[in-house]
């Protein structure tokens, strides 16, 4: 793994459009390696358009996304080897088993040995049990799990997180904190949108607000953990009145 440094990621003067709708506005944005980064905003703010450009998913209309230091337009396989992502939708096979779904995304990786990486991921994610039924037949909370786990079968230094609570019953959203506390370590970076702002003070170390596409608050989670609520909840009431 690289020194620190090596992995962070930069977005300068970051814009994304869609005709004449402006999903990012300039964005300029550092997030070190080791960094667990939430990011918030109303809908439409653009937080699931942040996520893709950083992923490579979705290409800005001007500006740059670096990751090691190397722009995302140019990245070859090796570089984006290095991130997972897990959507809003699992975007799961829903007819074939879960392990089905993993050893085939386990092959895309390219993992020598996928069947072994699936078992690994299913005793990690706790959900061996449930590895050889459907996926239409698990429960949102269990289908979050599996696509997480595919996420982290080739164990990426960057983790890409839009929404993963949504759905999730208070036992599953519980598990999932702790999974995410787990995996945050000065060699991952994570980076999850949320709307909740009591799960942002939980687990992140840094609060990024959009609104309307661009950075309305900036800050880190580690003292003052009310204050920053009350902002955050004042900046939506602000939007709310325009």
């Amino acid at each position: 793994m690289d020194a620190a440094p090596a992995l962070g990621i930069s977005l300068r003067g970051v814009t994304k459009a869609f005709g004449a709708q402006v999903a990012l506005d300039h964005v300029d944005l550092e997030i070190p390696q080791g960094s667990f980064l939430a990011v918030m905003g109303a809908n439409g703010a653009g937080k699931t358009t942040l996520l893709k450009t950083i992923a490579g998913l979705a290409v800005p209309t001007a500006g740059s996304v670096r990751i090691a230091g190397v722009e995302m337009r140019e990245a070859g396989p090796r570089l984006r080897a290095l991130i997972g992502v897990v959507s809003h939708e699992t975007m799961l096979y829903a007819d074939l088993t879960a392990a089905e779904n993993l050893r085939f995304h386990a092959r895309l990786f390219g993992l020598r040995h996928p069947r072994e990486a699936v078992e690994r991921a299913g005793e990690r994610l706790g959900i061996t049990p449930v590895l050889d039924r459907p996926v239409r037949a698990l429960s949102r909370g269990t289908r979050q799990r599996v696509a997480l786990a595919r996420a982290l079968l080739h164990d990426p230094a960057i983790l890409l997180l839009d929404e993963p609570f949504t759905g999730l019953d208070e036992a599953a959203a519980a598990s999932l904190t702790e999974l995410l506390e787990e995996l945050a370590t000065p060699e991952r970076t994570l980076v999850v949108t949320l709307h909740d702002v009591v799960r942002a003070m939980a687990g992140p170390r840094r609060l990024v607000v959009l609104s309307a596409g661009r950075i309305a608050l900036d800050t880190p989670i580690d003292t003052g953990s009310e204050a920053i609520a009350e902002t955050y909840l004042g900046l939506l009431r602000e939007e709310a009145r325009r």
